[in-house]
């Protein structure tokens, strides 16, 4: 028997489990786990059950989520910790000018990947939550990091396919390199419900002390309130503060670590 045909370990059947909540679905039922992680009912229900007494999940009366242990041991991934720690208060500040929402996201297994949102009462509902993880080519966040991203990622990421979410959605791939150049011109992205019908968005990159783009930071607002101009110089503002506070408390390598 080769390696491939070997049946997974234990501790790949546990990751596969535990990987099931990556997609989004904060709760999900036995059958859906076993569905996701590819793994038997029988075998499924015993190791959830493991996973759950340790702490690692936690039953709910309709389904599973993420345990508390695991969140604790997660919540200390130290560079997207530290760096959402720094965005912080840049994300509060430009909350506090614009009241719209504010959302921190890097590249992650070729995805934007939410490290931090800021949500009032009155701002546009958002599928974003943290840890989400949402198209590049779609969302305002992904296009900024797409587009400061080296060549041979931007071509792979093209070459899977770019899914439609709404009509507006850029599907071409010709038409999002033209897209992505001119963000690279102005520094800054702004998407017109494309991930989402009703929501518009202004991105800006977040660099490292070497120049090196390592995360985006963008607001989403209604489309019925997109000024979206307006909102450029406060986005501008917010990523270029946050990106000085980078460049003093680290070095290139430790941001890295991030995705």
């Amino acid at each position: 028997m080769t390696s491939a045909e070997r049946p997974p370990s234990v501790a790949g059947k546990v990751m596969a489990i535990l990987e099931a909540f990556a997609p989004g679905g904060v709760r999900l039922s036995l059958t859906e786990i076993c569905r996701r992680s590819g793994l038997p009912l029988a075998t499924g229900h015993r190791l959830v059950g493991e996973l759950t007494g340790g702490g690692f999940l936690e039953r709910l009366p309709d389904g599973y989520r993420i345990g508390m242990r695991l969140w604790r041991i997660g919540a200390q991934a130290s560079a997207a910790t530290a760096l959402r720690e720094l965005a912080l208060p840049h994300m509060e500040d430009l909350y506090e000018v614009t009241h719209e929402n504010v959302q921190l996201a890097v590249v992650s297994d070729g995805k934007a990947l939410y490290l931090e949102r800021l949500r009032g009462p009155r701002s546009v509902p958002i599928v974003t939550r943290v840890a989400a993880e949402l198209p590049l080519h779609a969302t305002g966040v992904g296009k900024v990091l797409l587009a400061f991203a080296a060549g041979e990622f931007v071509e792979k990421v093209l070459a899977a396919g770019l899914t439609p979410h709404t009509p507006h959605t850029i599907t071409e791939p010709d038409r999002l390199r033209v897209c992505l150049a001119e963000i690279r011109r102005t520094g800054y992205a702004v998407t017109h419900q494309e991930m989402t019908l009703g929501s518009c968005s202004v991105a800006a990159p977040v660099r490292d002390a070497t120049g090196e783009v390592l995360a985006a930071l963008s607001l989403v607002i209604r489309r019925n309130n997109a000024d979206l101009r307006r909102l450029v110089p406060a986005v501008l503002t917010a990523a270029r503060a946050l990106s000085r506070d980078v460049a003093e408390h680290g070095g290139s390598a430790e941001w890295k670590d991030i995705t």
